[in-house]
């Protein structure tokens, strides 16, 4: 079935992120200001209700919800730890590129003609949406970083 497809690949990408921000989170907890970690946090959250609601619908569409983000969260870690490396603006940068990769994703998603309208409307009314906002926030800490 082409939706479970969809919803194991989307709740892999959101597991990966609750991964990547918690890494993130430890490491800014450490070492910057907690005004970063206070805009992060939120992004944070909303992954971490992400992957609650497509494991839902994944067990209510019969499905068994993965609870590793497999390939994306070795590439996550991977990247976030080349980014300790190199600073800040790094590892927003990459936190950038996984938000847009995730942002592409639901709308790939939502072309689907067939995606059940409970789907569709969860990334049309709550995941689409907080995707974007989390990618306008990132936005506004680079240029807060690159100032």
């Amino acid at each position: 079935m082409k939706q479970m497809e969809t919803l194991e690949k989307l709740l892999k990408n959101e597991l990966s992120a609750t991964e990547t921000y918690q890494q993130v989170l430890d490491k800014l907890g450490v070492d910057v200001a907690s005004s970063e970690a206070e805009d992060l946090m939120p992004i944070y959250e909303d992954h971490k209700a992400a992957v609650s609601s497509l494991q839902a619908l994944t067990t209510r569409f019969g499905g068994t919800p993965t609870e590793v983000s497999g390939a994306w969260g070795v590439w996550a870690k991977l990247m976030l730890d080349g980014a300790n490396i190199l600073g800040n603006e790094v590892v927003l940068k990459a936190l950038h590129e996984g938000e847009t990769i995730g942002d592409k994703d639901y709308k790939e998603a939502l072309l689907d003609t067939e995606l059940p309208s409970d789907i569709r409307s969860l990334i049309e009314t709550k995941l689409l949406l907080a995707q974007q906002a989390h990618i306008h926030t990132l936005d506004r800490l680079l240029v807060a970083e690159t100032d």
